[in-house]
């Protein structure tokens, strides 16, 4: 299948589904902070032995599972917790990436920032359902003519208003 055959099944997959891909990328990165503040409320009530923080945790859960529904439709096989942990990584990665940058290690910091987009470009290729489950670990090794970087670059725009 080449571009712009994946092109026109996603077109068409988006007007029968009536899917916003830039608003589901602003809800992706929605869930992606909401995973880190999970984090942050186990981290803060385990290390100050505060239980309240869980009760935190567990609200921000809550919608974050929520919002992850909206993204991930079907849960075939472990679909479901394989974008969640794409997401996750995704953000971990940026927020290493960020502070390798202010402690002026740029070439550390755009390795960092270059995974976590190859991360995010997995999630959307699993999310638009253009890779099953088997084929995340082949296709994020595995060099294309078109690359799921280029794919994912020229469908999920969240500038494209």
């Amino acid at each position: 299948m080449n571009f712009e055959d994946i092109r026109a099944k996603i077109a068409a997959w988006k007007e029968r589904e009536g899917i916003d891909l830039s608003t589901e990328e602003d809800l992706a990165l929605a869930v992606m902070n909401l995973i880190s503040l999970e984090e942050h409320f186990f981290f803060t009530g385990a290390k100050t032995g505060k239980t309240g923080y869980f009760g935190f945790l567990q609200e921000v859960r809550e919608l974050r599972k929520k919002l992850l529904a909206k993204l991930v439709d079907s849960h075939e096989g472990e679909t479901w917790c394989a974008s969640k942990h794409l997401l996750a990584a995704t953000m971990r990665l940026l927020e290493v990436g960020t502070k390798l940058q202010s402690q002026q290690k740029n070439k550390e910091a755009i390795e960092c920032f270059d995974q976590a987009h190859q991360l995010f470009n997995l999630f959307w290729a699993l999310r638009l359902k253009l890779i099953g489950l088997p084929e995340l670990k082949e296709a994020a090794a595995d060099e294309k003519p078109w690359t799921l970087k280029d794919i994912v670059n020229k469908l999920v725009d969240c500038c494209d208003e």
